[in-house]
């Protein structure tokens, strides 16, 4: 597939655009393009039609992919994908088809593909960008195509790289499903993501796991002793190390100590994710997009939830302003959060109705459909914010009539 990696060198150039430019346009890794411009990786039939598309390159793309014919890889994909349609016409429901999967996530331990590493960035970008439904279905595919390939190995040296894999799409999985208030299938898949992380031995997998489920625990109502318990066994992970999945776990664990009234341990949690942003690299700092980087808007937006409750109402206004500065369009679910956040900052200072109206708004402005569980948590926080003796405001109703809509499909 060389001639495709030049010819994709080619466009892009002509175009005046630099790998990251394509890599953000077309929601792909910037260190994967590399890969695929060099040779050292072969396309998807996917990734040739987005790039086309991408770059107005009118089917040069397309026949560049075509005229070399699709990888040993690809072809595999493909006819495992058409076996999964297969399952899905006899499975009842896709709740049913995607139990299956997990369960044979479950018992995988022996594979490898390095494409999978790719995917592992794509969902990062897709988890913003694609709606809920679409994201559980694209999961649906590819984790029925990673059972098949791990079950289809038995080099166990191999092992590592894709229970990896199913350890970061089982958090998406579970993610998704919370969002849609699917509690139940929450669970399953943060247990899931758990044993895949555990066993395949990787450390920084293990912390990303916690990280992600201490953040979640901040919106499910999981039990917070149980939450930060299982967050203190990755904390003794992480060494003297700078990573996004460590700053992700020292954020959830400052905002799990401020939503259970530990203000102190709160604090001095959001200083530690301070610390550790100031020493990642910039190639995790700046990758703005996905949900894998650590973006100074994600340090912000921690700071925001844990000042705002903690009462520290300078600290959670700056951080407020910063968050909104920096947040980029595809993240406007995020972007609404800190403005429930400041809204129930608004009350807490005794700007009551003003709070109120401004949480409405934040609401609002973001489609129905992009109301999630995490979003509605912190609707909630705000109600709380305000005292007993003003409940009876018809403000207070208005905002509290906005959690019977129905959350993203």
């Amino acid at each position: 597939m060389d001639g495709f990696g030049r010819r994709l060198r080619q466009l892009r150039q002509q175009r005046g655009w630099s790998l990251r430019d394509l890599a953000r346009v077309a929601a792909y890794d910037h260190s994967y393009l590399s890969q695929i411009e060099r040779g050292v990786r072969a396309p998807t039939a996917a990734l040739a039609e987005t790039c086309d598309r991408t770059l107005d390159a009118g089917g040069a793309l397309l026949a560049a992919y075509h005229q070399h014919g699709p990888s040993e890889d690809d072809m595999q994909r493909r006819t495992l994908l058409r076996a999964l349609g297969a399952l899905a016409t006899t499975a009842p429901n896709r709740d049913i088809g995607l139990e299956a999967i997990r369960q044979g996530v479950n018992h995988a331990a022996r594979a490898d593909e390095d494409e999978w590493l790719a995917i592992i960035a794509d969902y990062g970008y897709a988890y913003y960008t694609r709606s809920p439904s679409q994201l559980l279905a694209d999961l649906t595919a590819d984790l029925a195509v990673l059972q098949t390939l791990v079950s289809a190995h038995r080099d166990p040296e191999r092992a590592r790289t894709l229970l990896t894999v199913a350890a970061h799409l089982s958090v998406i999985v579970a993610m998704t499903a919370a969002g849609q208030t699917d509690t139940h299938a929450a669970r399953r898949w943060w247990r899931t993501a758990h044993r895949a992380a555990e066993r395949s031995g990787d450390v920084d997998t293990r912390i990303l796991v916690a990280a992600w489920k201490v953040v979640g625990g901040c919106y499910d109502q999981r039990p917070a002793a149980e939450t930060l318990a299982a967050s203190e066994v990755a904390v003794n992970l992480t060494g003297n190390r700078a990573t996004a999945a460590i700053a992700g776990l020292w954020a959830g664990r400052a905002q799990m100590f401020a939503l259970t009234g530990r203000h102190a341990e709160a604090a001095n949690a959001a200083v530690q994710v301070e610390r550790i942003t100031e020493r990642l690299p910039d190639v995790v700092t700046q990758d703005v997009e996905s949900l894998w980087g650590w973006p100074e808007h994600r340090l912000r937006h921690a700071q925001s939830y844990v000042y705002t409750l903690t009462r520290d109402q300078k600290a959670a206004t700056a951080a407020q302003d910063r968050a909104l500065a920096l947040y980029p369009p595809s993240q406007a679910r995020l972007r609404a959060q800190v403005e429930l956040h400041r809204a129930a900052g608004m009350i807490y200072a005794g700007h009551i109705p003003d709070g109120l109206r401004h949480a409405a708004d934040a609401l609002d402005r973001l489609p129905v459909r992009q109301h999630t569980r995490a979003l509605h948590a912190v609707t909630r926080q705000v109600l709380r914010a305000v005292p007993t003796s003003q409940r009876s405001l018809p403000a207070v109703d208005d905002l509290a009539a906005r959690l019977a809509e129905p959350s993203a499909p």
